[in-house]
């Protein structure tokens, strides 16, 4: 006996290593993804703000939870333990009843592994299930008299993974605790009616923050807290039998490689790769990404030229590369909570600090279960701080400092308030300060060139604004400006002769666009065929 628990436990550590290994390798851009679109802050309000509503102390602390994704070794190791509790949940849940069929235990988290694959499972779901399930675990010998007061006090601390436990109780009980699934659908409708009538019925039914996306409910969260309640019930009522003993490892396994191949889209996960090596600055490994495999819309082009921008190879390099059309260097607003943040931050470190600034906010506010950013509130406060605007500057850093992980950087950019000659000695603020505009204008995004090259005119120094004014007038086919303006580029580039980028162009608009082989005509033609369609 003591064997086959050594192997049990062992095969649980071998599944934790793996769960570990696959957020850390696989994909910590999931976790960045997560951490910054939440801050959670060590104050009362908090607190109480989440409290306030049903699942409140599952949101609370998964929140907690994910505020450590910032380091992705410790989130992917937080991440492992909770699938690891997860399926010990599961396997004591069983073993109370039979120990045969071990490898179902692994089932519910499989699944849970499976619905985290869409970027708008929050953390609260699994953080629910596994609440739940203690508490159905720890009520086994309970009376179920108990359940009167455990189900509405569980309902309004997890959510309605609280169904969990009902349907557990009444495998444990059985007929007589078929009441508690009435007194459960009483319990939500008295919640609704009486205390969170401002939020969709569908909502409250499902659970407020179990998803993203207001009034969605995917299969995936409705499966796996059912598994839990099947692979029980197997353990309850199904004897030992060989043939269903390989049924439940082929289940497993049929499971576990579903998950990852249907379950984490590669492309999806390859922008937020993107986006992630983005908010880090590592542009030569967003280049190397691209060098290989590119996704082609416009977020992945903006992230490879803001890339190329930086590393002064957008002259020569733009057209080797996927070109969305003209917005592939910056887009329109859109709103959604990940859509623009190449923009925002390309618009940053090209000077454009009001546009940045505008472009951040609307993207915190696109949130969908209304969350702040820690990745969003610093640059805010960093925008603020550019333009001298203290007072508002120090109520962002308050904010951030009452963090975990961003409260040094608060306390040292709190250091820098109402201090101009210390700003300005800043190696990236004071550059920034130099470059934005002098004079204030409203920002038109149809004549984004003329923006660029206004930018570019206030300081000539400011060479990534000359690359973006050159690149968008070849997106945009503006062969007459593009023409007229190449003197700047030998006036002010800094080169020793034409960038390659430059002069492929020049040779595509003197052969009127027939030049084969050349990078910019492929570009112009498919540009001409898409606007035939």
């Amino acid at each position: 006996m003591k064997n086959i628990d050594l192997k049990y436990y062992l095969a649980s550590s071998l599944f934790c290593v793996i769960v570990f290994l696959f957020w850390l390798l696989g994909f910590p851009q999931a976790m960045n993804y997560q951490e910054q679109n939440q801050l959670f802050l060590f104050t009362n309000d908090y607190f109480w703000n989440d409290m306030r509503i049903a699942g409140g102390l599952a949101d609370y602390i998964s929140e907690f939870i994910v505020q450590f994704y910032y380091v992705p070794w410790l989130g992917a190791l937080l991440l492992a333990l909770m699938f690891v509790i997860l399926q010990q949940l599961t396997w004591k849940l069983m073993k109370q009843h039979s120990d045969t069929y071990f490898p179902l235990s692994f089932l519910p988290a499989l699944f849970m592994l499976w619905h985290m694959g869409d970027i708008n499972t929050l953390l609260s779901f699994p953080v629910a299930t596994i609440l739940t399930m203690f508490a159905a675990y720890l009520a086994r010998s309970m009376h179920r008299g108990f359940d009167l007061l455990i189900v509405p006090l569980l309902y309004w601390l997890v959510g309605p993974t609280v169904w969990i436990y009902v349907l557990l109780r009444c495998i444990e009980k059985g007929l007589k605790s078929f009441w508690a699934m009435a007194y459960l659908v009483g319990i939500q409708g008295l919640a609704y009616y009486a205390f969170l009538e401002q939020w969709p019925r569908d909502m409250v039914i499902t659970g407020l923050n179990y998803y993203r996306i207001p009034m969605q409910t995917p299969m995936l969260q409705i499966v796996t807290p059912l598994s839990i309640v099947a692979v029980v019930a197997i353990s309850r009522w199904i004897k030992s039998r060989m043939i269903l003993t390989v049924i439940s490892q082929a289940t497993v396994i049929a499971t576990a490689s579903m998950a990852i191949t249907d379950g984490y889209d590669s492309e999806m996960y390859e922008l937020l790769k993107q986006d992630e090596l983005v908010r880090k600055e590592r542009w030569t490994e967003i280049i190397e990404r691209a060098e290989k495999e590119q996704v082609q819309n416009a977020f992945s082009s903006q992230c490879v030229n803001l890339a190329l921008a930086m590393t002064e190879q957008l002259p020569d390099r733009m057209f080797q590369f996927y070109q969305s059309g003209t917005d592939a260097l910056l887009m329109p607003m859109v709103r959604d909570n990940t859509s623009n943040l190449p923009t925002a931050e390309a618009f940053f470190h090209l000077g454009m600090i009001n546009e940045s600034l505008r472009y951040m906010f609307d993207i915190q506010q696109s949130i969908l279960n209304f969350k702040k950013s820690g990745r969003y509130t610093k640059r805010i406060a960093e925008c603020y701080l550019i333009n001298g605007n203290y007072a508002v500057a120090s109520k962002h850093l308050t904010v951030l400092g009452q963090s975990l992980f961003y409260r040094s950087w608060a306390k040292e950019a709190a250091t820098y308030l109402n201090r101009d000659d210390k700003m300005n000695t800043h190696p990236k603020w004071g550059k920034l300060r130099q470059l934005r505009y002098k004079e204030q204008f409203l920002y038109n995004y149809n004549e984004k060139d003329k923006m660029l090259g206004l930018l570019f005119t206030n300081n000539q120094q400011n060479r990534m604004a000359l690359f973006y004014f050159m690149g968008q007038m070849l997106l945009d086919g503006n062969v007459q400006g593009f023409t007229q303006y190449m003197q700047w580029v030998q006036q002010y580039g800094g080169f020793t002769q034409m960038p390659a980028g430059y002069a492929d162009a020049m040779k595509c608009i003197q052969a009127q666009g027939n030049l084969p082989g050349s990078e910019y005509a492929n570009y112009v033609q498919r540009m001409m065929k898409e606007h035939e369609k």
